[in-house]
């Protein structure tokens, strides 16, 4: 498939966004068991949610130049019984309102008790807050990620690995930047996020992995016969039937090399994986560790996820890149 600019920085500034909240959110569930030091309900969980929601805003923008009519982007939302596209409509500004409402109920204090337990513990409405957030939050992971996952046809997207790569991949960024906005924002809990973003990343990279090796055993289910319906054992294309390009030459085909896709997959892994794992380890709390890894993860996770749509390999391929 050709990669669309604007879904990859779509799926992976989201995913960044995502997995922040996530981290803020469990960052707030260890203090709340008193496993973590509390924090300014201000300084860290208002300005982390501002900034997740600053990402999540920026992937929503980048999805408005994928439409031929931006105007008509509301109907998206029309099919939510059947597609994909339409519950990921639905659930991503639905989780940007929640994140609102869970940043602003830090900025503005509003933690007062709701429900006391035993042992002097209460649950105020930040907690409950954060809580439908996280059920948005992966709601959104499954929704974006079954765009493509439903797609039989294509085999590289049509497995379970797909949900659980979008996933992995989002947490971990999530958490990398949550390390690093921590180091600057409370340094105490900087180890604590580096640590996780550590454990997610390694995930992240079995999953990763174990997509490549499973596509890279793939055998295609179309053949040139299939694709023009004829049955004859030999078929020896000449052209493709036009002199010029088309639509089917264009949009289905990433246009590279076999040397260029050969050499962006480990590309990808060292940035993606290795080098913030390197960094990680070697400066779990020092903030240009924590930053670097970020940046350079991120970078690394925009060629992971035009590799992941380049590789998807279209049937009407099998006829249309025979000649070109």
């Amino acid at each position: 498939m050709k990669p669309a600019f604007s879904v990859i920085f779509l799926t992976t500034l989201i995913g960044v966004g995502q997995g922040l909240f996530l981290a803020l959110y469990t960052g707030q569930l260890y203090g709340f068991f008193d496993l973590l030091p509390a924090q300014d309900s201000r300084s860290f969980y208002a300005a982390g949610s501002a900034i997740a929601l600053a990402f999540l805003g920026a992937g929503l923008v980048a999805s408005f130049f994928h439409l031929g009519h931006p105007e008509r982007a509301w109907r998206a939302a029309s099919q939510w019984r059947t597609s994909w596209l339409s519950r990921e409509v639905i659930v991503l500004p639905s989780f940007m309102g929640m994140v609102f409402l869970y940043g602003g109920a830090h900025w503005f204090g509003w933690n007062t008790p709701l429900v006391e337990l035993p042992g002097g513990h209460s649950i105020d409405s930040t907690l409950i807050l954060g809580a439908l957030g996280t059920l948005l939050c992966f709601a959104l992971f499954v929704s974006t990620a079954m765009i493509y996952a439903c797609l039989r046809f294509l085999q590289e997207w049509h497995t379970p690995l797909t949900v659980i790569n979008y996933t992995l991949l989002g947490g971990a960024s999530g958490f990398v930047l949550a390390g690093a906005f921590s180091s600057f924002a409370a340094p105490e809990l900087a180890g604590f996020y580096a640590g996780w973003a550590m454990i997610l990343t390694l995930l992240a990279l079995i999953g990763r992995v174990a997509s490549l090796m499973r596509n890279a055993r793939l055998k295609p289910k179309s053949s040139l016969r299939t694709a023009i319906g004829v049955k004859h054992p030999r078929i020896v294309q000449k052209a493709q039937g036009g002199m010029g390009g088309s639509y089917n030459t264009r949009e289905f085909f990433h246009g590279k090399s076999a040397a260029f896709m050969r050499a962006i997959k480990p590309s990808f892994l060292i940035m993606v994986f290795f080098i913030p794992l390197a960094l990680l380890a070697l400066g779990t709390s020092a903030p240009a560790f924590l930053s670097i890894a970020f940046i350079l993860q991120y970078i690394g996770l925009l060629a992971e996820r035009w590799f992941f749509f380049a590789e998807a390999n279209h049937p009407q391929n099998n006829y249309y890149q025979g000649i070109s």
